[in-house]
């Protein structure tokens, strides 16, 4: 177990040595020691990836399985997503609901054949299990996976790259999901990720992790790349992160994440909040989840708060914000009122207590590159 300056214990990844000796410069996330760039530094690491390949640990994330028949309608009972209808060889992304129609986590779900498998957010794991685990009827059975790690490879010469390893990747359609022996180890790898490129998560059982890693590393144009790089890839992209842009107190409405709500769900209503977010389709929502392009190079962070022009009212706050090494400008994302969010509104951020001209503006600030 990593420990902090503050004495602070911390849990570790399986690849802990090897961010180690790469030069990560280790901090606290989700309770895991976790590197937040390496020597190349956050800029490099993050363009590298839009122009290469970046390798990143994502091992403090909750990787679980779900088994029995009534796996995919257990898990309906918890989230608006399509999960019956998911195909063999699918993944998709979900959101797992409040009663208020909040969004408790956001997830994803592939059907594996035989199982379904789930990643979740790191910050929430514990929760997010337990949540599961409650709705589950006799005969369907929730099994963590603490013994795997997991891990992305992104940009536009991943795929190109591992499939030297195992050509079969190479086939796999966006969001698609499949085993694969790579150098050895049986891999569960999906073309998916999130940093808005073409890429794949890779899940390896811990013990072979490090050894997989090296062999990615040795890989031409893959480069290690750490949590700062990945963080500023995703709001590029126009991604919510959970715990700022997403939480129980959003709607999938408020957050434009309505997408995430299959066809044959919005018939049925039977999901945890759909009263909430029925009238929110219905009557619009209060607030809605917009981009954000302030003026100049200064970047506004999470919190800002949100100002009309002219000295008007406060209209929301940023909850992602920093510099984009791709748009060679600083993004944000925030909420801000239904009437102030169309694409060109006039905003005005308030970073130290000065007004900060910015525009709402359309997401993603670059353009998805996935599979298609």
């Amino acid at each position: 177990m990593a420990e902090t300056l503050s004495g602070e214990h911390l849990l570790e990844t399986p690849l802990l040595s090897l961010h180690r000796e790469l030069g990560g410069r280790m901090v606290p996330f989700a309770g895991y020691a976790m590197p937040v760039q390496y020597p190349a530094g956050i800029m490099a690491e993050h363009l590298h990836c839009r122009s290469a390949a970046a390798l990143f640990d994502v091992s403090h994330m909750g990787q679980a399985e779900l088994l029995g028949e009534g796996a995919a309608a257990a898990l309906e009972s918890l989230t608006p997503a399509d999960v019956q209808g998911l195909k063999p060889g699918r993944q998709r992304y979900g959101l797992l609901m409040t009663m208020t129609g909040g969004i408790f986590d956001d997830f994803m779900v592939a059907n594996l054949g035989d199982r379904l498998f789930l990643v979740v957010n790191a910050s929430r794991k514990a929760e997010d299990f337990a949540l599961i685990e409650a709705a589950l009827p006799a005969g369907v059975t929730l099994r963590t996976l603490p013994d795997r790690a997991l891990v992305a490879l992104q940009g536009p010469q991943a795929v190109a790259g591992i499939a030297t390893l195992a050509p079969g990747i190479a086939a796999l359609p966006f969001m698609g999901i499949g085993t694969f022996d790579i150098a050895g180890t049986q891999a569960v790898v999906s073309r998916s990720g999130y940093t808005g490129e073409d890429g794949v998560e890779i899940s390896v059982p811990a013990d072979r992790a490090e050894a997989f890693c090296r062999a990615l590393l040795g890989l031409p144009g893959v480069q290690p790349a750490g949590l700062g790089a990945r963080d500023s890839l995703r709001l590029e992209a126009g991604l919510c992160l959970y715990g700022n842009d997403i939480d129980e107190t959003t709607s999938p409405v408020e957050a434009n994440l309505v997408w995430t709500i299959g066809k044959r769900r919005r018939t049925e209503w039977n999901f945890p909040g759909a009263e909430r977010v029925r009238e929110e389709l219905d009557s619009g929502a209060k607030r809605l989840r917009v981009g954000i392009r302030p003026e100049g190079r200064q970047p506004a962070r999470a919190h800002t708060a949100i100002h009309a022009p002219a000295g008007g009212g406060a209209l929301g706050e940023v909850t992602s914000g920093s510099f984009g090494p791709s748009v060679n400008g600083p993004v944000a994302m925030g909420y801000v009122a239904r009437g102030h969010a169309a694409d060109g509104t006039p905003l005005e951020l308030m970073v130290r207590g000065k007004p900060l001209p910015a525009r709402v503006a359309p997401l993603p600030f670059t353009p998805h590159r996935y599979a298609r």
